[in-house]
């Protein structure tokens, strides 16, 4: 599905389910989209599929596993966050100052969401360099399996082993010395009864930590980007605040830090001119909804006063992204920051590179030169 009406339409209908092991795997293409699934030599551990987070689950375990973290991201427990990611900014911001450039993916957009988001669950920040490269393992595994390796899908599911052990260990910790971080909570909650168990638990931390890191990274860094690239967005932000949160909507459908997503039919259903049987898996191809012209002026233009805005980029229905409050401060924070601090910013590289990531795609680096106000 590739156009606006139709992909939303997917997104909020009950009869979509997020539960992939709800393909009939006699009506998926022979190259195969979901091998953990489709597969019927067992290739894939079958406790990669059992121990999936909420984000691949339908109610009620849904609505279950994610009622337990929710209360943590309103938009009030978001705001008091605020202090903390302007300090975060003024920090990384400071040191790229003093050496005059900056790498905008592994200076900025990516040590914040990381010290915040293990700030919030209680995962020591020396940790974040040891579980780095498991949650680059498993976006990468997020893509369609036919496109990838052996290599990445053993990639995925060491790092699913590895993220495993490292987060039981800091469990026993934060079952004998509780803090006020999430990670506590949610041990605390199972000692008391509630239906979280272990591997729940663990699949919910891995969830959070790689979810509320991993896509702002990209919204960050493909923001700055855009705006490098349109001089008279950039300049329209730094001299206007009034565009920043419509400014940081725009960057999100420009940008689709997460290209696609898809779902499984549980019944018979029309969508647009497609009838579409049980079973069948359908992707919904969110960068493209974001750019349909049916549903957006000018949808290839960059505009930071964009209204009406009715972008995918946090989906729709009830996964829309639980951390989508905490997303927009982050990047409402550190963009307008970046930018009142410098006088100029310039690519050192003309065509900055991409991860090689389909569905969550961001670049890889993106070295700038800058000039202090």
């Amino acid at each position: 599905m590739t156009r606006h009406a139709d992909c939303q339409a997917l997104l909020r209908d009950r009869r979509a389910s997020s539960d992939s092991t709800q393909v009939d795997i006699t009506k998926v293409p022979p190259a195969g989209l979901r091998r953990s699934v489709a597969d019927d030599d067992g290739s894939l551990a079958q406790a990669e599929v059992d121990n999936r987070p909420f984000l691949f689950r339908d109610p009620p375990d849904h609505t279950r596993l994610r009622g337990l973290v929710a209360k943590a991201f309103t938009p009030k427990m978001i705001d008091g966050l605020r202090a903390r990611t302007e300090a975060i900014v003024a920090e990384l911001l400071d040191a790229a100052l003093e050496r005059g450039e900056l790498d905008v993916v592994a200076d900025l957009a990516y040590p914040l969401p990381v010290r915040i988001i293990c700030e919030m669950l209680g995962v020591p920040v020396a940790d974040h360099e040891r579980f780095q490269g498991w949650s680059a393992a498993l976006a990468r595994g997020l893509d369609p399996e036919f496109l990838l390796t052996e290599e990445v899908i053993a990639a995925r599911m060491e790092a699913i082993t590895s993220f495993g052990l490292y987060l039981l260990e800091l469990l026993a910790e934060r079952r004998a010395n509780p803090g006020d971080d999430l990670l506590s909570q949610l041990a605390l909650a199972e000692e008391e009864g509630d239906t979280l168990s272990e591997e729940e638990l663990i699949s919910t931390a891995i969830l959070l930590l790689v979810a509320g890191h991993e896509t702002t990274v990209n919204l960050i860094a493909g923001g700055v980007l855009s705006l490098v690239q349109h001089p008279v967005q950039l300049e329209r932000l730094r001299s206007d605040p009034s565009v920043v949160r419509s400014g940081v909507e725009e960057m999100l459908r420009y940008v689709s830090p997460v290209q696609l997503t898809g779902r499984t039919l549980l019944e018979p259903m029309t969508v647009g001119e497609a009838d579409l049987e049980a079973g069948e898996f359908v992707i919904i191809l969110i960068g493209s909804a974001n750019r349909d012209p049916m549903a957006f002026t000018d949808p290839e233009v960059f505009d930071l006063g964009r209204a009406p805005n009715h972008h995918l980029g946090f989906g729709f229905g009830i996964h829309h992204c639980l951390g989508a409050p905490l997303a927009r401060l982050e990047a409402q924070v550190a963009i307008p920051e970046l930018l009142r601090r410098v006088e100029t910013i310039e690519l050192v590289e003309d065509r900055p590179s991409y991860r090689r990531n389909v569905v969550l795609r961001g670049l890889e680096t993106l070295p700038v030169r800058l000039t202090a106000a």
